[in-house]
């Protein structure tokens, strides 16, 4: 698969499709949970206009959305015993309307009852199937949750409490409408108790918000997730609890979001096109889904064929006849999700292209390390003090951007450290394991590489200690090297080290017995590889004659004094142009596209935190 650039291309799509349909389950969500729980209203005042009732749900909507930005820290607490509440009570509701209409209602449960309803109704039982798709949707927000709670969690409280209830309650209905056939439209509110009929309003609001903020949360995890795989572009991330980290608020789609549930909130003014909306969304992931996972089973669990038959049959068997009535509700609210789910395809794949057009040029016009060499310490240059961080998303070799720097100005700092800021796909890299330093060329020519690590769950947040423990990485860097000098022959060697626990690992000036936990990379052709220490990972080692303290200090105070001149954050400020022989569409995608969606995405400046007085922009065009 990973041969094949096409099939490469097509998983990439599946995936986008399946991530832009969530993100569109996000925007119908609050829509028809609102819109439906306050639809109560109407049902106690039949001469209510629809509008009174469209204008309460904008409120409620802009009122949910607007409180996005504090978080779920204080209130989450509140989300189950509501949610609780909510299932019981529909459950209970369901359970009396039974005893009180009609207890026949129970033999649907007979799987003979479905064979006659589609030989009778035959293409119309068909086609209903896409509005009975409505009564599972909502179900799959457990598993959004998955990476809050575990999986035993999820499976107790779907089995004993979330599928029992609703089971009551869709029973429950149906024996209502036995003796009301007129209630069909408003058959939850119409078979409530009156005497409870306030009290569980509020409950329906209530739950109501709770899925909201559920999918939007969903939401923001999913872009987040897309943001540092490069397949989204680049958006305020801002983290709302200091206690859970998983706890995200991003300001640019919480607004669009908004928006946009508003114009389809106000656009339908009714549940019925947005419930086929909705279902549409909803089985369409489905389908992504199980076909992601026929792919994991295959090529990741290396599941046996015969149970990966079995899970696709099963799966597509049902999902591929909701999808199949689906269709029918297109032309009726159905092509919502598909317009969203469109635009942001679109988006997210020129995003996808344009950014691995530019990193694959400045992969190829990256300069050599035998060039910098080659213009020996002073980099041909007049060295300044200061240290400039030049900021990269190469994580070996040196940036063209650097070559068109140094070639265009006559000085340099004194110390230059290549900064790569890396996600990697991997849930969390350990605080103590964030720093890969490196030395490039002599160590007279004061020249270091720094990747900092990040996981698709970490946030790059903004900290002011992120330059001093950049600093200090380098710092312990130079130790630790003095240290290993004479246990390893390789030129240029890479380590990593607790920088949690450097302070008690750095060598001591009274020759006292130190250790450190520390593993060796090598490097090949400035590529980082690493490999464990054949020395193991606790190294032991006393100050003698054969460590170069006296080097190791200058190299320190050479650092300190540099630091005290002053920090400069270099950046490139790149723009990407198709070539002149390009076809018109990669023209259109680059020049127009891509370029549209860099200019109005965040800054790379402000995604490093970097001050404004310490910023130097260099500005370079690009032809892919």
């Amino acid at each position: 698969m990973e041969a094949s650039v096409h099939r490469k291309n097509a998983l990439l799509i599946l995936v986008l499709v399946g991530t832009c349909m969530v993100i569109g389950d996000g925007i119908l969500t609050p829509a028809i949970s609102v819109l439906s729980a306050t639809g109560g209203i109407k049902v106690d005042h039949p001469k209510m206009s629809n509008d009174v009732v469209v204008i309460v749900s904008v409120i409620i909507l802009v009122g949910l959305f607007s409180m996005q930005h504090y978080g779920t820290d204080r209130v989450g607490w509140l989300f189950a015993p509501i949610v609780l509440i909510w299932f019981i009570s529909i459950g209970s509701i369901g359970a009396f309307n039974i005893w009180k209409y009609d207890k026949k209602v129970l033999k649907a449960f007979n799987p003979v009852y479905i064979y006659r309803y589609f030989k009778h109704g035959k293409k119309e039982s068909w086609v209903s199937l896409g509005g009975i798709m409505l009564s599972i949707t909502g179900t799959e927000a457990l598993y959004a949750d998955m990476s809050h709670f575990s999986v035993v969690a999820i499976q107790i409280a779907f089995t004993v409490i979330v599928f029992p209830c609703l089971l009551l309650a869709y029973t429950g209905q149906a024996a209502y409408i036995f003796e009301n056939q007129d209630h069909v439209a408003d058959a939850f509110y119409r078979s409530i108790p009156e005497s409870i009929y306030w009290p569980m309003f509020l409950v329906a609001t209530a739950a109501a918000v709770v899925a909201s903020q559920a999918t939007i949360s969903a939401t923001f995890s999913i872009i987040k997730q897309a943001l540092a795989l490069g397949c989204f572009p680049r958006v305020k991330v801002v983290h709302t609890s200091k206690k859970f980290l998983r706890q995200i608020y991003i300001p640019d789609v919480n607004w669009i979001l908004m928006v946009l549930c508003i114009i389809v909130t106000a656009g339908f003014r009714n549940t019925s096109q947005i419930g086929n909306a909705y279902g549409t969304a909803v089985v369409m992931v489905m389908l992504v889904t199980t076909f992601l996972m026929i792919l994991i089973m295959l090529l990741v669990w290396k599941t046996h064929w015969a149970l990966v038959l079995m899970f696709t049959v099963l799966s597509l068997a049902v999902e591929l006849t909701y999808f199949s009535a689906m269709l029918f509700k297109v032309d009726q609210g159905g092509w919502v999700p598909l317009v969203i789910s469109a635009a942001f395809l679109l988006i997210m794949y020129v995003w996808h292209y344009g950014t691995i057009r530019r990193y694959e040029f400045e992969m190829q016009s990256r300069v050599s390390i035998a060039w910098i060499l080659g213009l020996g310490p002073s980099l041909g240059l007049v060295r300044v003090p200061g240290i400039g961080f030049v900021y990269t998303e190469l994580a070996s070799g040196v940036p063209h951007i650097f070559s068109h720097l140094i070639t265009n100005l006559p000085a340099i700092h004194s110390v230059v450290v290549f900064v790569c800021i890396k996600y990697l796909p991997v849930y969390t890299v350990p605080e103590e394991e964030r720093f890969l330093v490196k030395r490039i060329g002599p160590k007279n020519f004061h020249m270091f590489r720094c990747v900092a690590r990040y996981g698709y769950k970490d946030l790059h947040k903004k900290d002011e200690d992120f330059e001093k423990m950049l600093l200090h990485s380098i710092y312990l860097f130079v130790r630790l090297e003095s240290m290993m000098e004479g246990v390893s022959d390789s030129e240029e060697y890479s380590l990593y080290t607790q920088t949690e626990k450097s302070a008690e690992s750095l060598p001591c000036g009274n020759g006292d017995t130190i250790s450190s936990l520390v593993e060796l990379t090598s490097s090949s052709n400035d590529a980082i590889v690493q490999e464990r220490s054949p020395l193991g990972t606790s190294i032991m080692m006393r100050s003698s004659g054969q460590l170069s303290q006296s080097t190791e200090v200058d190299e320190v105070e050479f650092l300190n004094t540099c630091k005290d001149a002053g920090v400069v954050h270099i950046l490139g400020n790149t723009m990407v142009r198709a070539r002149r022989d390009s076809g018109i569409i990669k023209k259109i995608v680059i020049d127009y596209l891509y370029a549209f969606l860099r200019r109005i995405c965040r800054e790379n400046s402000v995604i490093f935190n970097v001050p404004h007085e310490s910023l130097l922009n260099v500005g370079q065009v690009f032809y892919v």
